[in-house]
């Protein structure tokens, strides 16, 4: 017996048409009524994130992005009021407005009149309107708020952490990047220093600090006695941070993954203090912290065997580095050592002899190689990409001739 698709039970439309990209949903919703109607399942929206540009008003828009059960909506340009999106979705559970320039702290006001309970993710990445302002409105009516991107957001000042810090307990994700008027006490409020004012946010376990130039070592004095539930750090660009403040991180038994790249105050001395403690990580980058050298290594197959990322570009290592760390690195996987200009074949002779566990390994700018240290590499048995910077290498098993993509390089 012949079956045409017509005949399938909407049920199993939604099921096959689960299957489909966003723009291939809308599509098949324009076929016909039947199609329309199981497209519009709510199985088949799961998950997606409606993109929208707010231009003119569209009674429609809403109501069909409730019927579908979509509750992530990005807008891409913002030229209606925020209200109308908040009024037109009461159970929206992530808000992306990242780079609407044009967002104020009176627009984001009006739309945050009440309790939202519903909403759990707010990016507000790139609005560079926004003030403490409306942290305030924030911190007040959205206590349920688990992610919050504040990166580029250059106006925020420590009384922003203040409010945050009040109302926003729920909170596990937090982006801070390039707050340039963040400094120690605002962290403070974040780790629940001033409990006479704020309770903090003990429960983040994602921050990013990335380029808050006023942070000291006294922040990570901070995140270390309140924040201990923190799995993610990032400091990259943090210049004022230094070895001693690796004192701090070294307790926290709870972290995965530390960013220090272009900590230029960050040697190995720091290094030393984070293998010496409880640590735990799986993630370091301390790409281009021209203070860390070969000793580092040493410290790290002593106390921080388990990583399995590991980025040291630009760092003042060599092979012998390389030699007194790699036979006690069997977890690691992943290898950036990209523009560390003393690294040799000798160096990747004793990385395809040891890290056998590699996938991934970055050696742009290691001038040093040649195609004899390249044809070792390749050999290991994981090995998935290989960066040379211009030339990028996937599935690296049954790579020919190694000196076809290495002309710079070899001698």
């Amino acid at each position: 017996m012949d079956i045409h698709v017509s005949s399938l039970f909407p049920e199993i439309l939604a099921m096959i048409f689960n299957y489909l990209d966003v723009k291939g949903k809308g599509r098949v919703a324009q076929v016909c009524t039947a199609w329309r109607d199981a497209s519009y399942h709510k199985s088949v929206w799961r998950g997606v994130e409606a993109k929208l540009h707010l231009r003119r008003a569209n009674p429609s828009l809403f109501p069909s992005l409730q019927t579908r059960g979509i509750k992530k909506v990005q807008i891409l340009s913002l030229r209606r009021s925020l209200s109308y999106v908040i009024q037109g979705m009461p159970n929206i559970e992530s808000l992306n407005l990242s780079g609407c320039y044009n967002l104020t702290d009176n627009g984001l006001g009006h739309a945050f009149v009440q309790d939202i309970p519903s909403l759990r993710v707010l990016n507000l990445s790139l609005c560079k309107q926004i003030t403490d302002s409306s942290l305030g409105r924030i911190a007040q009516y959205l206590k349920k708020l688990e992610l919050l991107d504040l990166g580029g957001c250059s106006n925020i000042t420590n009384t922003g952490l203040l409010l945050i810090a009040w109302g926003l307990h729920n909170l596990k994700s937090l982006n801070l990047r390039s707050c340039r008027h963040v400094s120690d006490v605002g962290i403070g409020h974040l780790a629940g220093m001033t409990r006479s004012a704020a309770e903090g946010c003990l429960s983040l376990e994602h921050l990013t600090l990335q380029d808050c130039q006023k942070l000291t070592d006294l922040s990570l004095k901070h995140i270390s006695k309140g924040l201990n539930k923190l799995k993610v750090l990032n400091l990259s660009f943090c210049g004022g941070i230094s070895d001693a403040g690796m004192i701090h991180l070294s307790h926290m038994t709870h972290l995965w993954t530390l960013n220090l790249r272009s900590c230029d105050n960050i040697s190995d001395t720091g290094i030393m203090h984070l293998s010496m403690g409880a640590l735990r990580l799986y993630g370091l980058d301390v790409s281009f912290c021209d203070k860390v050298g070969d000793q580092s290594l040493a410290y790290i197959a002593q106390g921080l065997y388990q990583l399995k990322s590991l980025s040291l570009c630009s760092c003042h290592i060599s092979d012998d580095g390389i030699n007194r760390m790699v036979r006690q690195m069997h977890e690691l996987k992943t290898l950036n050592i990209g523009q560390c200009v003393r690294i040799t074949d000798k160096g990747l002779e004793l990385i395809a002899d040891h890290l056998t566990q590699l996938t991934g390994i970055d050696l742009y700018g290691c001038t040093k190689i040649t195609k004899r240290g390249l044809e070792r590499i390749t050999q290991l048995p994981c090995l998935k990409v290989l960066n040379l910077g211009l030339w990028q290498m996937t599935e690296v098993k049954g790579l020919g001739d190694a000196s076809e993509i290495l002309p710079c390089y070899t001698s």
